[in-house]
């Protein structure tokens, strides 16, 4: 029975990497600029204007990213006399070597700076600096790049690295290896 599931699943993963590279391609052809060594993990929603997003080298998008290329609201305020010719339609602009965290949400008008790093569920509404790291809805300034690479040197898990080339034996070692220890409570 397992070897059923696992076979399942092989089609699942085969079936969404198909569905992900269709909607990169068809973005890239609705006009979606990207750099070298674009990385998307799952499938991402470019929105409705995909021609509005510019995207550096070495950028990865992770899981459930939306581009939000306008604002839907105006399907509400064009119904009442006052507000019936306001739109709202914004370029979305992310640097080279940049993360986005998974199920981010970038917002029309945002520029996403190089060597940055966009937490997972972040809805970005203001441009986000070089070099920084953002988190948060709203999102907001974290630390720099800097000083996140030296607390993460600091609690790097060690482990032989020529590991990483065989997933299944750097999985056995961690099992074995890695300490039950958890982060302290806030106060």
């Amino acid at each position: 029975m397992m070897l059923l599931y696992r076979i399942i699943l092989k089609i699942r993963s085969l079936y969404q990497d198909m569905i992900k590279n269709v909607v990169i391609k068809v973005a890239i052809n609705q006009g979606l600029k990207v750099g070298d060594n674009l990385y998307v993990q799952g499938i991402p929603n470019f929105g409705s204007e995909p021609f509005l997003i510019e995207m550096g080298d070495n950028v990865t998008i992770a899981e459930g990213v939306s581009f939000i290329n306008h604002g839907g609201d105006g399907r509400v305020t064009k119904r009442i006399e006052k507000y019936k010719d306001g739109r709202t339609f914004g370029r979305i602009k992310i640097g080279n070597n940049t993360f986005i965290g998974k199920g981010a949400v970038l917002l029309p008008g945002v520029s996403i700076g190089s060597n940055c790093i966009v937490g997972s569920l972040s809805v970005v509404s203001s441009s986000v600096p070089d070099n920084t790291i953002y988190a948060g809805a709203p999102a907001k300034f974290i630390c720099t790049i800097e000083q996140y690479g030296e607390k993460l040197l600091a609690n790097t898990t060690v482990y032989p690295l020529e590991l990483e080339a065989d997933r299944a034996k750097l999985e056995e070692y961690l099992i074995k290896n890695l300490p039950h220890t958890y982060k302290p409570v806030r106060k």
